[in-house]
């Protein structure tokens, strides 16, 4: 478990590192295949996107003004800044990410963008660095499935929501079986594929940590979506992998987990085993027959 978070926390630390963007045509494609319109993205500032969304789940939380919202691996702050603009000055959007380089990026945005309800952790999202029933509204985007222990996960969801708030995350979840090369690849962990649990598990884990109305449902987003990030990229693309350009490249550790999950796409067909689901779920309000010591505390 150690290991793999630490190939996490590397990877998406080199990725915050990068100088990917908004300003990047191709990353600026990943997003908008994913369900970000050219007018969300030019409303916050260009390097909180870097071309590692699965779906926009601003878009299904039904933010309102007031309320406090939590996005479980923040990254560069994307959907926090896109939540912050949605619940305005009276509410706050907290951004958690373990990746230092990460929080570092986002704290940076944020004071670009004059952000004043804003707030970044640096966390793993089993262990939660905030109390019990604070939050309206937990986001993610693409990230619990790197999380090694989801049933820790979803009990800490549950925790910091207030009883009656809701869960609204894009990810992805298995539909059929990952090829054995996939399942047992480290970049594809990494790159959100064979972390992924499968959709029915995703449900009963939900459930088991005292939600209800849980719905996943298939985007049907093209998950090849990830390799217009690496197409873009030029010089560390697979055909220069072996030039001597890629080595010294500042973005060459960004660069590297685009082109490992392009060619991977490139060689299974991942559309046919996963999926860009949609999660929502919604905490059990006081009173309610599942509130019981521990389901709705």
């Amino acid at each position: 478990m150690a290991e793999i978070l630490d190939s996490v926390r590397s990877k998406y630390g080199a990725v915050a590192q990068s100088t990917l963007s908004s300003n990047d045509a191709g990353v600026k494609a990943v997003a908008e295949a994913f369900g970000y319109s050219a007018a969300e993205l030019t409303s916050i500032p260009a390097e909180a996107n870097m071309g590692l969304s699965c779906g926009n789940p601003t878009a299904t939380a039904h933010l309102r003004p007031g309320e406090v919202v939590v996005d479980l691996g923040s990254g560069g702050g994307l959907d926090v800044f896109l939540a912050a603009k949605l619940v305005g000055t009276q509410g706050k959007a907290i951004g958690i990410d373990m990746a230092p380089a990460m929080i570092d990026r986002a704290r940076e945005n944020a004071a670009a963008g004059g952000y004043t309800n804003v707030e970044f952790y640096q966390s793993t999202i089993d262990k939660i660095p905030l109390p019990d029933g604070l939050v309206d509204c937990v986001i993610s985007n693409c990230v619990l499935n790197l999380a090694p222990d989801k049933p820790a996960v979803f009990r800490e969801i549950a925790r910091i929501l207030k009883p009656g708030g809701r869960l609204a995350v894009s990810d992805i979840a298995l539909k059929g079986e990952l090829p054995e090369a996939i399942a047992q690849s480290v970049a594809a962990y990494v790159g959100c594929i064979s972390g992924a649990i499968r959709i029915d598990d995703y449900r009963a884990g939900l459930l088991a940590a005292g939600f209800e109305h849980v719905e996943i449902v298939d985007s049907g987003a093209d998950l090849n979506a990830y390799a217009k990030v690496e197409n873009q990229s030029g010089c560390c693309s697979p055909a220069m992998a072996n030039g001597s350009c890629c080595s010294p490249a500042p973005d060459a550790g960004a660069s590297t987990l685009h082109a490992e999950l392009s060619d991977l796409f490139s060689k299974y067909d991942v559309n046919a085993a996963a999926a860009s689901v949609k999660v929502y779920a919604i905490k059990p309000k006081l009173g309610s027959p599942c509130c019981e010591p521990g389901c709705c505390s």
